[in-house]
């Protein structure tokens, strides 16, 4: 890993315990199908976003530690050092960030959880727009994809602190059921470096991730709808 120390698991672990103390303490969440979060070994967690609680919701509502991807503009301040601690990785979203690529596969080698926001930015959390770092994780070391909704949590706005929602709200968190990116045999012939090649293999692998972009895409919208019909809530009331 690049930095001084790269993530840390236990610092994960600390983050979800204060994740679990501030979002049940603050709000009312309602978490359905976390057993469906495989209970070890690498997964990625696949989190529509439309609210800046969204990310430590899942982090309290998890049944495990995450290490989520997060923009470099949020580690300001004192955040800095905080999420640092917590085993969280900062990542330049306009560039090719290295070292944040670098943490994520070695979150992922080393079994645990990542958390991706793959739409990249705050927006409808419609899952809408995919960015193509969720394929590249997915394919490169073959963990699989549990796409989660969060919902609720820009549906009212609150009376002391217009930016959250009111205090004890309800906030539905969905799992779903996990899946890979691709199909086997392709997801090897990609781990197999194939992008590196000269020729054709490079377009393949681009087309690859493409598809799989493309998979993944469906299979979140999907979720989506379903966790929207599962709690009641309807798109854009979320």
């Amino acid at each position: 890993m690049t930095g001084t120390a790269g993530p840390s698991g236990k610092g994960a672990a600390v983050g979800r315990r204060i994740g679990i103390g501030l979002m049940y303490g603050l709000w009312r969440p309602r978490v359905l199908g976390a057993w469906r979060v495989p209970a070890s070994g690498p997964v990625i967690l696949a989190v529509n976003h439309s609210h800046n609680i969204d990310g430590p919701m899942l982090m309290g509502t998890a049944p495990r530690p995450v290490h989520f991807l997060i923009k470099k503009e949020a580690f300001i301040g004192p955040l800095d050092p905080f999420l640092l601690s917590i085993g969280q990785l900062k990542v330049d979203r306009t560039i090719t960030d290295r070292a944040a690529v670098t943490d994520a596969l070695g979150v992922l080698k080393g079994g645990g959880v990542l958390g991706i926001f793959p739409e990249g930015s705050r927006g409808e959390g419609d899952f809408a727009s995919l960015r193509s770092g969720l394929a590249y994780f997915a394919v490169r070391t073959g963990a699989p994809i549990v796409p989660v909704a969060v919902l609720g949590s820009t549906e009212r706005r609150g009376r002391l602190i217009d930016a959250l929602p009111p205090l004890r709200a309800r906030i539905d968190v969905v799992f779903g059921d996990a899946f890979a990116a691709q199909e086997e045999e392709v997801r090897s012939s990609v781990k197999g470096g194939g992008g590196r090649r000269a020729g054709g293999s490079g377009r393949r692998t681009r087309q690859a991730m493409d598809d799989a972009t493309l998979r993944i895409q469906k299979r979140l919208t999907a979720h989506l709808d379903n966790a929207r019909r599962l709690t009641g809530r309807r798109a854009g009331l979320e």
